[in-house]
Formats: C-alpha cells, structure tokens, sequence
C-alpha cells in the first residue's frame, strides 16, 4: 500500500525530498516549512483511521539517509556560505531560546502613573511564570499605526522619552542579559513619507537606541538591505523575517527566523531551516495557540526556540500554568548545553522502543542530549531506547535530574524513563572524562522542579477579565447648557461591534461591559438610558484654549501635546476646528475644569443613533455629502470646522458625529492593557495597506485604541465632546 500525500504550504514552491514508499508507512511532504515525516499527512480523508499502523522506526533510517543526500544538494544549488554563523557578534541567536513579541501598552512594561519603564516588573513576572526571556521584540507600530499620518518610524520617536527613552528600555533589557528586536513593516507606505529608505531609516533607530536585531514583520526572510544597513553603521543586528524563509538563499544572512504551523499530525514534523542549517535557530510561533503543548513538544524535538508571545495587540493569551511549566524546563536544559542544540549532527526519529514516543538525538565532542517526547495520552515507562555503550560513560535523566544506570545488554544501553501523558523526556550521556563542571547544579535544579509532575500544573486556559473606569457624575442641570443638547431618558438597544483587525470571535477580544462575563467582539444590551445633556459639536481650539488660559494646565507629559498649535495658540483659521493632538487626560481635565465630563459609550451611541437602531445619524445608508471628504492622502489634513455639516446631524440634533474626527469615550483596564473606546472615526484612510487603524463610521462599530502614555496616545484625528447629567 502505497501513499503520498503533499501539504501545500502557502508561501514557498520548493517540494522537498522525494517521499518513501513502503508498505503501510505513510510520508507527508510539506513544501516550506516542514520536511517530509513519516507519519500520515495532516487532512488525510480516513481522518484517524489507520493511524495504528504507523511505524515510524521501520522508515526513519532510510529516510534520514534521503535527507541528508537532500540537504547536500541544497546547500549546493543556493551556494551555501555560513560566513554570518561564524561571526561572534552574531552567534548569540544561536542561543536565542525564548523570544517574546512584547506590546509597548503593556502595564507590566511602562507606568504611566510614574512615567517611567518598568522592565525588571515585566521580565522578574516571565522569570517567575516560565523561566524568562533570551530576547524581546519591543513592539510600538500595529494595530494603532494609521490613527494618524506618523509613520513606522515616527512611533518610534514618539514612545516616552523618545529614542533616549527607548534606548534605557534596551539598556535595562541588556542589564538582565536579554537582547532586544526592532520592528520593520514593509507595508507601511500609505502614512507619512519618511524621506528615507525603510532600511536606512530603522537602522538609525537601531543605532541610536542599541537593539541588537531587525524582525520583519509580514517577510518571507528579511531582505540583505536590512542587514547591510546596520553593517555600514558599524552595528551588526541579527534579522528574523516574521513568515517562513521563501528564497532559501535568504538562509545566508537571516541567522534567526520565526516557524509556524507545524502540522499537529501522529508523527512530529521537522523544521527544514534548521535541517538545512543547525545553527539556525528558528522561534516557532503559534500566538493564538491556547493549548501549546504540540508546539513545545515539536521544538523539543527540532532543537528549536519558542515565542512565547502572550499580549497579543492587547488581547490576552497567557500560557496556561502546564505549559510554561514545561517551557521553563525545556530552556533550562537548552540553557545549561547551548552548543548541543545547535550540533551540525544532530537527527530526528531515533529507533524508539514505545510506539508514538518520539527521539532526537544532538551529539557533541564528549556529551550527547536526547531529547524525547510522548505524543501518547497515557503515561510510558520503561525502557524508551538503546544506545551503544561505551564503558565509563555516565548517563543522566536530564528532565528528571538523577542519574540513570541503563542495562547494558549485547554492547546496547537500554534506557528507562518514565514519560508523563503528552509529556517530555531528556537524556544526556558524558564520555568518560568528559567535562561535567556545573553539572551538579543543573541537576539539583531540574530535580527540584520534577517534584512536582507537569500534569500537576492546570491546562485550563481562561480570558483575562477587564474593567471599565468609573466616570464621576457632574451636578446635575434641568436644562441643557450653552452648545449642548438635552437627550431625554429612555430604552435604548446598546448594539456595538469591535472592528479589531485580529482576534476572531474569541472570549478576551475587544472589551467586557459590566454586564459581560469576559471581554468579546460583540455587544448587546437594552438598556434605560438616563438623561443627559451632550455637547452639539467636539470641544473646538478656541474652548480648549480658553480652558488653557483660564487653568494654566500643562500636563505633566506634554510630548506631542496640541501638537498642531503654533506658539500656544491655534493656528490662524483653526478656532472652530475641533481640537485634537488630546490624550484622553487632557480631554478629562478639561471637561472638569467645564464642570462635565466625558460621555460613556452607551449615550454617545444613543445620541447619535435615537432608538431606531440607524446605521448612521442621518438614517440607514452612507451618504458622503454629509461628512467632511476623505483624506487618502499620506499627510493629514485639517478636520473641518465644526457645524459645517449639519445634514450629518442625529436625531436629537448632535452634529459632527462621524467622519471628522474620532471622539474619546470610556477607558477599559485589565492586568496589562489599558484601551479607550474611540467613536466616529475620521476623515483619514490610509491607503495601500489593510493593517492600519480601521475606521469606525457606522454606529454599531468601535474602535478599541491601546494606550501607553500621553505622548503616544494623542492623535491628529482624535478629538472630544463633553456631557453633563441631567436633573
């Protein structure tokens, strides 16, 4: 019985090695990133059926043998040159285990209560939950890039502090022995022209700030230019494309890249950049992942890393206690034989003794690791494997942390483990007089994490809970004040959607209402509205300024603060313009100062909408007349001034509800982001790209927009309006 069964990946048209064809064993090619296993192929049309059968022993040797003849050619038709893996100042990737993409708006990173970095509070909690990072990608563009024209680049100096802020980041990373990635975006063409190759222009960045490497976010391998440029700054970085390598030429500088989705089928696959490169350290990446341990298993097995990416653009998915358990110990044994993880000898699918436990095997000059994993949902034990034994050699349970007397029977070492339910195992084996400095402190240390098994630790993945900022009422006012719009009391169906970009339909996607159990993208509620009085346009230049020269406010954070006044005042022409360049507390202070405040979401939506649940103010269809143009340019515009388009209104008379600027409505807070409701969207759309801030214009829709700090979170297209409670 014969059978081949191509996965076609999605990026890359090179299919691999020819599969073997044996009675009852299946091979699966995948065309990018996973060679061809033995095992069935994920989608194969008699689902599970069968799958009993698979005896990945009896092919593995004759396969492995193909493969190597596969990797020669290779090598052979890209003109393999290693060069940028022997540089020292590189080779730290080659130690680079645990990665994590980390968002700017992180609480556990930066305090806006202090203004200041807390670096040592985000690494001391990844030290304490899974055993820390080896490097970071300092994330600060997506998904709030596009609110406004700054470009990539632009963020960058907008961050607190600037890049002198972002360079003490680096420095604190750098004082905990982790290295430190910048972003690259590709896509970025429809903001502000930076005047400046995106090369050149990040590798200053890179420069001033002292990372250490380039990710290229949405690249199959991140171009030579990337690389080069930093080169000629005298500051070599590693680069990681975000997607799977694509040309495999790209192999010679790009010393690191991520992995994804490797097939969860019987048989584990094998990472093809690592194969053709051992010393290519790949972080597999699966950010939606909630279950890991398929992911963790199959790095184990590759000698690969991991991204243990949890704050994924604000949506929370925290490793479950299981798997950063075994994350913690999975680095700690890459941690203490760096050089064996990445041996130029190193082979999957060693001769295994129990069916569906699988082997790799990394040799060095006097010490050997194995690393072992149960794709079983039951407990093995016994005797997992042989190997030729040598008299005087020590053999050590790795995972375990004892030492192992193996039965040695006709010159073979017959190795006994016991391996939990989809658990892990390791075994390392020292030649006689062979080094074993530290080895005592390393199995004291994996021993006193044994005690407790990993199937001990919980599995259960839940949402993280958020919590919307209470809002002071004001004195109430029986009638409506100056430019302001009495909306009467009354059943309102509250129906609103996230238009977050990523995310799906999960449970801990855009925010959680009071009355919700966990944050989701969609929202519905009826609900008794009590009246209010809401300002009939966005507070204006001219109200904010009169609020300025009558408080002397000046906040604390002022970077970026009314960015688009000249000398303290608005530009000539700008009075009735509403104000932007805001953050969400200049916006709060100033409606205290007029004795408001900002409305909650439900009654800006209740102004706008009246109760027939209308698409926009005017009725149920987009009409462009009644909204200022569109700016598809890559510079903004001045919004329009305010009341000059009053066909727009609502119902009750509201105006300048949608398409001028966005308005700031309620803050929401969990463990480690912060998020403001944004409504109304603006006259801004970025064009060439689907990754900028969407806009919001129907009123069933919101936009959720991070927030960091003041000098990041104001906007050129974000503005306010103010409300008042009603008697």
């Amino acid at each position: 019985m014969t059978n081949r069964y191509d996965i076609i990946d999605d990026d890359t048209p090179d299919r691999g090695p020819p599969p073997l064809r044996t009675e009852y064993k299946f091979s699966h090619v995948t065309t990018g990133r996973y060679l061809p296993v033995p095992g069935k192929a994920p989608g194969w049309p008699f689902a599970d059926i069968g799958e009993w059968m698979i005896d990945a022993n009896a092919s593995a040797d004759d396969w492995l043998a193909e493969l190597r003849d596969w990797r020669r050619e290779h090598l052979v038709r890209i003109g393999y040159d290693d060069t940028q893996y022997r540089r020292p100042e590189l080779q730290w990737a080659q130690r680079n285990f645990v990665h994590a993409q980390m968002m700017v708006e992180d609480r556990y990173f930066f305090d806006v209560e202090t203004g200041e970095y807390t670096v040592d509070r985000y690494l001391d909690d990844l030290e304490q939950r899974f055993g820390g990072l080896d490097s970071v990608l300092i994330w600060y563009i997506y998904p709030n890039i596009g609110i406004d024209d700054r470009n990539q680049f632009d963020l960058a100096h907008d961050l607190p502090g600037g890049l002198d802020g972002l360079k003490r980041a680096v420095d604190a990373f750098h004082r905990r022995g982790v290295k430190v990635f910048l972003p690259a975006k590709p896509w970025d063409h429809g903001t502000r022209d930076p005047g400046t190759t995106h090369w050149d222009g990040l590798a200053e960045i890179v420069e001033a700030v002292g990372a250490d490497g380039i990710n290229g976010d949405t690249f199959n391998g991140v171009p030579r230019a990337f690389f080069d440029a930093c080169d000629r700054l005298g500051h070599p970085v590693v680069v990681q494309p975000e997607s799977t390598i694509s040309a495999e030429e790209q192999l010679i500088w790009n010393v690191q890249s991520w992995g994804k989705k490797a097939p969860d089928g019987p048989v584990p696959p094998v990472s093809k950049w690592k194969w053709l490169e051992p010393r290519h350290m790949v972080n597999y990446e699966n950010r939606w992942g909630r279950d890991r341990t398929h992911d963790l298993q199959y790095c184990f097995l590759n000698g690969i890393g991991y991204n243990a990416w949890e704050n994924i653009w604000g949506i929370w998915n925290q490793f479950t206690p299981r798997n950063a358990e075994a994350l913690r110990r999975i680095a700690t044994i890459y941690r203490a034989f760096p050089a064996l993880v990445v041996s130029m000898d190193w082979a999957p699918y060693q001769q295994s003794l129990q069916r569906s436990v699988f082997i790799s095997r990394f040799p060095g000059d006097d010490t050997v690791l194995w690393t072992l994993a149960n794709r079983n949902e039951y407990n093995v034990d016994g005797e997992q494997f042989a190997i030729e034994h040598v008299e005087g050699t020590r053999y050590y349970d790795a995972w375990n942390g004892r030492a192992l007397s193996p039965r040695v029977v006709d010159g073979q070492a017959l190795v006994e483990l016991s391996l939990e339910a989809r658990g892990f195992g390791a075994v390392l084996a020292l030649s006689p007089g062979a080094d074993d400095s530290g080895l005592d402190a390393f199995l004291a240390t994996v021993a006193e994490g044994a005690k407790t098994p990993i199937n001990a630790y919980s599995g259960e993945w839940r949402a993280l809970p958020q919590q919307i900022v209470d809002v002071a009422p004001t004195t109430p006012r029986a009638d409506a004040p100056e430019g302001m719009v009495s909306v009467p009391a009354g059943e309102f169906l509250f129906k609103v959607g996230g238009i977050e970009i990523e995310g799906f339909n999960w449970a801990g996607v855009d925010v959680q209402y009071p009355w919700e159990d966990v944050p989701r993208r969609h929202h519905y509620k009826r609900m008794q509205v009590p009246a209010f009085h809401i300002d009939r346009h966005p507070v204006t230049n001219a109200q904010f300024k009169r609020f300025i020269d009558a408080t002397g406010y000046a906040p604390r954070d002022a970077a970026n603060f009314l960015r688009q006044w000249i000398d303290g005042a608005p530009r000539p022409g700008w009075d009735n313009k509403p104000v932007t360049w805001v953050a969400l507390e200049d916006a709060r202070a100033y409606a205290q100062w007029a004795g408001k405040r900002l409305p909650r979401e439900w009654e800006w939506q209740y102004a706008a909408q009246g109760h027939d649940g209308r698409r926009y103010p005017w009725g149920n269809d987009w009409d462009a007349s009644r909204v200022p143009q569109a700016n598809r340019g890559r510079r903004l515009l001045p919004p329009d001034d305010v009341g000059a388009h009053p066909q727009g209104a609502s119902p009750f008379g509201v105006e300048d509800l949608v398409g001028n600027v966005w308005q700031w409505t309620d803050e929401f807070v969990d463990e480690h982001t912060r998020a403001a409701i944004l409504r109304g969207g603006s006259s801004y759309q970025p064009q060439t790209s689907h990754w900028y801030f969407p806009q919001a214009y129907r009123l069933d829709q919101h936009g959720k927009y991070l927030l960091m700090a003041p000098c990041k979170d104001r906007a050129g297209t974000v503005g306010f309006r103010c409300a008042v409670d009603a008697a």
